[in-house]
């Protein structure tokens, strides 16, 4: 996500892609956003526990802010709508639509767990527009409060869609660990 969703290669990151998608879906389409589940009490759980609905995979690491969560496959049938779950609820300002955002995060294929972008593995968070990503990857981060780590599920209609984009192939479902870092 080094600013926009994704960094594969140099000069490719996900802006370009990321315009298609938005164009190809017109207006951000419609969805409901499941949050739920209160944050484990004590560090390092798997995040698994008290789902906002079936299909959310498991995250090891789930609330040690200081590393890389780890995410696991998830299982059939993906969701066809967007899934949250805050692993840690965050006490500072809360994201919303119009907003610049630095974030930390993890992105897996849904089916598999496999990493395919993480901010992590670059060394830094990254800083973008809410306005720039994929609509599930906004409505996902809007409402989160600095301080937190959330989990999101992002269906193919509301991510890369049937085109797919670098390492996402097409009708992928997609999950995210994200840690909203700041709200400049």
């Amino acid at each position: 996500m080094p600013t926009r969703i994704g960094r594969w290669g140099a000069t490719t990151g996900l802006t370009v892609a990321l315009a298609a998608v938005l164009a190809a879906c017109g207006s951000s389409p419609s969805t409901t956003a499941t949050t739920a589940g209160a944050p484990p009490a004590s560090g390092g759980g798997s995040g698994a526990a008290a789902s906002g609905g079936a299909g959310l995979p498991a995250v090891s690491g789930a609330t040690d802010l200081g590393h890389e969560p780890t995410i696991g496959a998830g299982s059939a049938p993906a969701p066809s709508s967007l899934e949250t779950k805050d692993l840690v609820v965050g006490t500072g300002t809360t994201a919303v639509a119009s907003d610049s955002v630095t974030v930390q995060y993890v992105g897996a294929d849904y089916a598999t767990g496999q990493d395919f972008d993480s901010s992590w593995s670059r060394g830094q968070p990254t800083q973008f527009p809410l306005s720039d990503v994929v609509p599930g990857f906004k409505q996902g981060i809007v409402g989160m409060k600095v301080g937190g780590r959330r989990e999101i599920v992002i269906p193919p209609a509301l991510g890369y869609g049937a085109s797919g984009s670098g390492p996402v192939g097409p009708n992928e479902t997609l999950v995210f660990v994200v840690d909203l870092v700041s709200v400049p």
